[in-house]
Parts: C-alpha cells; structure tokens; sequence
C-alpha cells in the first residue's frame, strides 16, 4: 500500500471520525475548515494527469514544487560538477523539462559555465551564419544499411537508446513508444526482449539482443533461431543492435532484481519469475571475431534484410582491430556500430564498474571512427553513439568527432518525468518511470508524457540545427573535429582535430603506413598477416 491509498484510507477516517465526535462534541465541525481544503486538495491531485509526483503523493508532493520554484535563487550552492567541472544534472535536467513541456528554455545572465576552466568547449560560430529551417518535417535523416541490407532505415538523428521492459514501468515503455511514434524516432527496446507495451502504439523499434537473448532464447539461456525470426520480422522492428556490452557495466552483462521480475516479464524474457537475473558477461553464439561476422550475416538473413548492427563499450582497442579485420577476411560487415560511452546510466551497476570501466565515449567513438577508417570500411558502416547526449551541443559534438547519429536514455526518461530519485534498482521510483510497483505505475499517465518525449526530441534536434546554422554550416555532413575547440589548460586552447588527429584512409591496411600509435596493437594480435 502506497501514499495514494493511504491518503484515500485517512481522509476517510478523519472525515467520518470528526462527525462521529460531533454527535458529542459539536464544534469540532470548526476542524473541517483546516482538514476539508487539504482533502480536497489531495483529491485534485489524485485526478489531475500532469504531475506524476502530485497523483502517487497527494498534497506531500506538492512540497517538491514549493522547493522548485525557488531552485533559481538557490542553485548556486547546490550545482553538481562532472569530472571537468561543468553543472551537470540541475542545469540539464531542467532543460530537458522545459524542452518537454513546451516551455521556454532560455536562460537568464547568459552562461552557467566556467569559460575559464580546462575542459570547457565551444562550437566555432561564423559571421556568416546561416538560416535554419523552422519545420520538422525537413529534419535531416540518416538511412542505415549496408549492402547486404534489403530493408535500410531512415533514421532520425536523435533516437531513444537501450532500456528494457523490467527496469523501466509498463507506462514508461508505453509514453516512449507513443511519443516515438508522434515524432518520427526510434525506440530501442533494451535486451530485455520486445512486449507488447512496445508493440501497443507502432513506434519505430530497434531490437536489442543481449547476452541472455532473452526474446530469443532456449531453455538453457543459447540463441534460439525460431524466436529470433518471429521477432525480427515484425514491421514495427526495423533494425536490430546486437549488444556486446554497454558504459554503464561492460563486461558485466545486465542487471534485473527479483524483485522487478514479474510473471509478466519472465513470460517476455522466457526465464522463471521472481529470480535476479544475470546476463551472462559474453555471448555463447560466437567465440572469436571470425564467428561473430558469421552471426552478424545469419541475424540479417533471419530477419527479412533488416540492419544488423552490435553495440559495445570500447575495451581493448586490438579487439575491435580484430572485428574490422574479419569484417575483411569474411566480407561480412555490420550496418552500424553502437558506441556506448563509460559515463553511461543504468539502473543497476557495481560502482567498480559504473565508475573504474569502459573507455569514455568521445575516446571510444575516436577510435572506432578513425579505425574504421584506416580499414576503408567507414563509408559502407554508420556509427551511432550514446553516453550522456542531452543537449543539441552534445549532438554536434558527437557528429564532429565521427557520429553519424545518436541515442539518449537519460533524458528521454527525464522527459517523461523522472526525477532522478535514485531508486530505480529498489523498485520505489516515485514517479513510476523505473519500478513494477503498480500503484506507482499508475501515476504516470501515458497521454501526457508521451508529447513530452516528441516535444524534448523535436526541440533537441532544433536546436541542434539551430547550432550548426550558427556555425555558418549547411547541414550534419559538414561539422568535423576543427569546428569544435576545447581548452585543455589554463592558457592553451585547441580544437579537436588537433587533439585527435584524423587517420588516412586505409593506412591500417599496409604495414608501410600503419601510425606509430596503432603499431603496439598490431604486435599484441593480428588476424591477417
């Protein structure tokens, strides 16, 4: 039993307990003046469908937005830093709500940041500015598929990234789908399988297999061809990610508490109710990269043609050396390659690994960009990215370090109304965003935050756009590395070009023109001699 219920039990008593010592005490009628307006208060925001907060915590959660209004004034003393010293989650957190409710996201007193800090960065504007177009409908795409791929996507450059049904609510799943499916994006299901929550509004889907394949698995926990078919070919699954690992815990495998593991998520995941569930750290469908090409094409095939792609954390560099050389040797190429950062979120993580693994995601994209590039496989793959991508900002500066695309998590939970209460592996999220608790459940209305999602996405793509006008650039395909500089101490400045100095194309093909940098890597393993 939750507030709500024991709000509806109280008013109840109370009511029906100052009449019964009326009968002997008539004034206390005189109490319905202070305990009348409070329950008629609390009933409004049982009723009401806009705050989520107000409807699982009536008349108590009104005191969160007592404590908000004055947030502007009292902000500077409570600003949480990331590790270069930029406010992170009070500033962004509420752009991301303004963005969502269609409210203005200006700021007053110009910038919130330390300009003079190392690691503050800039887009280079030009004075010869471009005007950018106000209609969403001519919101640049991106069309993944390779020429293996019989179904190619037209993606928007903004998708929703990998959470499962399991960690997030029933209602979460349901106004991400929705609000995907209003605004032309993507869903990306998590490994948790495909329900029918995803299935309910007909949002674009991209599939995420993990390590437990769960959605497409036997009974023992390996691949399952039969399921995996059924799955990938229905129309509303239009690519499908193939997960080796992810920031927020690589090599550890997902993370579901038995708690959250209902019958109605065990049925999904095909695993028994009521157990933690583990993914395994490593996929027991391949063994090597020479396999791992091979399942890649068998993936493509069972689904009809779609895009197959993988999703990783990047690790040892001479691994993803090893993948592109038998992308060579088999002929066998993915569609687009998932790089998830270090710095991304889970639910439930061992701090050792959300905190001390997996390289950070502009490192990460870097690398696997120019290493695709010096084995003259670039063109023919897209790489999208994820890893804290909030802002339009942290998309140009994604696309100039060698995304195609990208995928948020964190702020399209925040869009539908998390709040970041930390609670999501307790299954107490007070907001129903991360928890199977049904009466918490309940006070997310799908109808309401499912615009919120369109409206955050269409606003962060906007002004994204709005960014590279600014940078007198006629679109995505423009911004590079020299666009974008950084200081990187207290007198010395420089864009990243020159602190990630691109590779020639095809240079990791000969021995005679392989960088000083990649020869180490060279020398630990190598497929092709």
């Amino acid at each position: 039993m939750k507030v709500r219920e024991y709000f509806i039990i109280i008013s109840i008593v109370v009511t029906l307990g100052i009449f019964a010592i009326a009968n002997f005490w008539p004034s206390i009628l005189w109490a319905f003046i202070i305990v009348a307006p409070l329950i008629l208060m609390g009933i409004y925001d049982l009723i009401q469908k806009k705050h989520t907060i107000r409807r699982n915590f009536p008349v108590l959660g009104r005191f969160r937005y007592v404590l908000e209004s004055i947030r502007p004034e009292i902000m500077q003393y409570f600003v949480e830093t990331d590790t270069e010293g930029r406010p992170i989650n009070r500033i962004l957190r509420s752009l991301v709500y303004s963005r969502a409710k269609g409210e203005n996201d200006t700021v007053p007193f110009g910038t919130q940041l330390n300009l003079y800090r190392s690691g503050y960065e800039w887009l280079e504007h030009s004075m010869f500015a471009k005007n950018n177009p106000k209609e969403i409908g001519k919101f640049p795409r991106l069309l993944i598929g390779g020429k293996d791929c019989t179904q190619p996507y037209s993606s928007s450059l903004l998708n929703i990234s990998a959470m499962s049904f399991g960690s997030l609510s029933t209602n979460a799943v349901l106004a991400l789908n929705k609000g995907a499916k209003m605004g032309g994006f993507a869903h990306n299901t998590g490994e948790g399988g495909i329900s029918e929550y995803h299935l309910k509004y007909g949002g674009d889907l991209i599939w995420q297999v993990g390590t437990g394949y769960f959605g497409c698995r036997n009974d023992d926990g390996t691949f399952n061809e039969a399921t995996y078919k059924t799955n990938a070919q229905r129309p509303e699954v239009k690519m499908i990610e193939l997960k080796l690992s992810q920031g927020a815990k690589p090599g550890h495998g997902g993370i579901l508490p038995a708690i959250k593991n209902t019958p109605e998520i065990a049925k999904i995941r095909h695993v028994k109710p009521g157990i933690a569930l583990h993914s395994p750290p490593s996929h027991s469908a391949f063994s090597d990269p020479m396999e791992f090409m091979h399942f890649i094409k068998k993936l493509r095939e069972l689904s009809g043609g779609k895009p197959v792609g993988f999703k990783l954390c990047l690790g040892r560099k001479q691994e993803f050396m090893d993948i592109c050389e038998a992308m060579i040797a088999t002929g066998i190429q993915p569609d687009f390659i998932s790089v998830d950062g270090g710095e991304g979120g889970t639910g439930a993580a061992p701090v050792e690994f959300s905190n001390s693994m997996g390289m950070p995601l502009r490192e990460g994209l870097v690398f696997v960009h120019d290493t695709l590039i010096g084995y003259g496989l670039r063109k023919d793959i897209k790489v999208i990215v994820a890893g804290k991508i909030i802002t339009g900002f942290h998309v140009a500066r994604a696309i100039a370090l060698g995304a195609d695309g990208c995928n948020s998590a964190r702020a399209m939970m925040l869009s539908i109304g998390c709040i970041q209460a930390l609670q999501c592996n307790n299954n107490t999220c007070p907001v129903g965003v991360a928890t199977q608790n049904k009466s918490l459940v309940k006070g997310l209305v799908v109808e309401d935050k499912a615009p919120r999602a369109e409206k955050y996405h269409n606003a962060t793509i906007q002004s994204f756009l709005e960014l590279i006008s600014a940078a007198g650039l006629n679109g995505p395909h423009e911004l590079d590395r020299s666009h974008i500089s950084k200081r990187v101490g207290s007198f010395d400045i420089k864009t990243y070009d020159e602190i990630y100095p691109y590779l020639e194309e095809n240079c990791l093909l000969h021995e005679n023109t392989i960088p000083e940098e990649y020869q180490r890597f060279f020398k630990l393993t190598r497929m092709m001699k």
